[in-house]
């Protein structure tokens, strides 16, 4: 009786703690990236990025806010502390590619760009 009862509590443990175990989905991530941006939370995006192990340069051609990639996004909602990490941590091709989104928005997102690209 004891066996039984002892198997049937550790296969009831089992399940429950693969059930339970939250799953990351795609959409959450980006919507998560994508708030943080637009309220330019430079440290609870880093924060984010890290728990989940993501880099924004594999994540930036995945990553769409409002119809627009994070660069565009960030200029968009005048975003200079996240735009500019994001500058900072992208190749210098992708920034070059994506330079005409900063002249409209913040001038400090342009001169980061400038900067990157010219160093």
């Amino acid at each position: 009786m004891k066996k039984l009862l002892l198997a049937s509590t550790i296969t009831a443990l089992t399940i429950t703690s693969i059930v339970s175990v939250p799953q990351a989905h795609a959409s959450n991530i980006a919507q998560s990236v994508c708030d943080y941006v637009a309220a330019d939370d430079k440290k609870r995006m880093r924060s984010f990025l890290k728990s989940n192990k993501l880099k924004i340069r594999n994540i930036f051609s995945g990553v769409q806010c409002n119809g627009q990639n994070l660069l565009a996004f960030a200029a968009d909602k005048s975003s200079v502390k996240t735009g500019t990490l994001i500058i900072n941590k992208l190749p210098k091709k992708v920034i070059s590619a994506n330079l005409a989104h900063f002249q409209s928005g913040a001038q400090e997102l342009a001169d980061a760009a400038n900067a990157r690209i010219s160093s």
